[in-house]
């Protein structure tokens, strides 16, 4: 990976949306919205306080976070699709 986050941000993958429903209807494109759940490929050190001192980001590399719509920045790089995160803007953490 070429890109390293700075400060709170997070460089999340969106994960891919269910193609199909649950009871078979099959979903085009057109209508698919972003999905709102990513994987977590990198954070930045943490956000730096007033005081100098840093605050340890709260989620971690391969966990799968929910995040609003319009969160973030898109970006690409090399091929894939990336967003880019503050911290703020992550609502929770999946559990394993």
């Amino acid at each position: 990976m070429n890109v390293r986050p700075l400060s709170d941000r997070v460089l999340v993958q969106r994960l891919e949306e269910e193609e199909t429903t649950k009871g078979g209807i099959i979903i085009p494109d057109t209508a698919k919205e972003k999905p709102q759940q990513g994987k977590v490929v990198a954070i930045g050190e943490g956000k730096l306080l007033d005081n100098g001192n840093r605050v340890t980001p709260g989620v971690k590399v391969g966990e799968t976070v929910l995040f609003g719509k319009y969160a973030g920045t898109e970006i690409k790089v090399d091929g894939q699709e990336y967003l880019i995160l503050r911290e703020d803007d992550i609502f929770g953490v999946f559990s394993n």
